[in-house]
């Protein structure tokens, strides 16, 4: 079969496709078709530095998420053919993942979807909207009189979060560091759209002085002591993402960085489940969602798709069609 393996750390250029063995299929596992797949972050890390760290084994295939067909059921209870997403679990890192024709994936990582969305649609779903979702109501139990801002909200989750919070009712402010990204941002369902040019505070008190209620925090730690003292008493704030390309803090001095009465809570994206994924799919449906495609992309052009992801020029999720 095709696959994108990474032998080293390399530039988005050096992807290339090789030829390799399909997957034996092995109890508690199951052979997926893959049909589609979109990119990741984790996986530009991967590729650009991570590979080099010790807990992780190259050569491996890439890729955390994917979207097909059940190839060979195992001793599952899937049946051939059906319709299925993957997610997380170790995909991509602790062993090879969906930048592939196939994929063998442990079975509790296989979700199934009723849905007559197209492949490269539904693969802009499984990890972005999980995350999206997970943050929004079990990290920051967003309710329909919260209002939330979204830092990062042109990418992939941000856009997602934007359209999941509006689906309750919430009122949503989205930030972004490109004004000509604000009509981008307005046409996905933010209320507000604020410019992260140093002033971002400054225009949110504009609008809100006494504060707001939740943030999702998709930017990281470059600014999340910005982003806690936005928030009103009792507010959240839910850190989700490391856009800003800086995991940690130095120096971090809870007592003094979070203020008396502000919560500082995360969302890792490790642990999906049917009964998330049946909601998740039921919301988009029901409330006629519609996720933001940035490109499709063939899979020998994995290095452009890599590209385009690295140099955050994507209005929405990169995707990856095997066929």
């Amino acid at each position: 079969m095709k696959a994108v393996v990474l032998y080293k750390t390399c530039s988005p250029e050096e992807l290339t496709i090789s030829e390799i063995p399909v997957p034996e299929v092995k109890s508690g596992w199951v052979l997926i078709k893959v049909k589609a797949f979109g990119l990741n972050r984790s996986e530009l890390m991967m590729r650009e530095y991570e590979g080099n760290a010790p807990y992780i084994n190259l050569p491996r295939v890439l890729g955390i998420e994917c979207v097909g067909e059940i190839a060979d059921v195992s001793d599952s209870t899937f049946r051939k053919r059906q319709k299925v997403v993957a997610l997380m679990g170790g995909m991509g890192r602790s062993f090879d993942g969906s930048y592939a024709e196939y994929a063998l994936i442990p079975t509790k990582n296989v979700f199934t979807v009723e849905t007559d969305l197209p492949w490269e649609e539904l693969a802009a779903i499984p990890e972005t909207y999980f995350t999206a979702y997970g943050s929004l109501f079990s990290s920051l139990q967003l309710s329909p009189e919260d209002i939330l801002l979204v830092r990062g909200g042109t990418s992939a989750a941000g856009l997602s979060a934007i359209q999941l919070a509006k689906s309750i009712g919430a009122t949503v402010l989205a930030s972004t560091r490109k004004t000509h990204k604000r009509e981008l941002l307005i046409n996905q369902g933010a209320d507000h759209v604020l410019i992260d040019d140093g002033t971002l505070k400054s225009q949110l008190l504009n609008l809100y002085p006494n504060g707001i209620t939740k943030v999702l925090e998709l930017v990281g730690p470059a600014t999340l002591a910005e982003s806690l003292s936005m928030v009103k008493l009792h507010g959240i704030v839910c850190v989700t993402g490391i856009l800003g390309k800086k995991g940690t803090i130095e120096n971090f001095y809870p007592i003094k960085d979070i203020p008396s009465g502000v919560y500082l809570t995360g969302f890792s994206s490790n642990n999906p489940t049917q009964q998330i994924m049946d909601d998740i799919f039921s919301r988009i449906k029901k409330h006629k969602l519609k996720p933001a495609i940035a490109k499709v992309f063939a899979l020998s052009e994995i290095g452009q798709a890599h590209r385009l992801m690295e140099n955050n020029e994507a209005n929405g999720k990169v995707v990856v069609q095997t066929s």
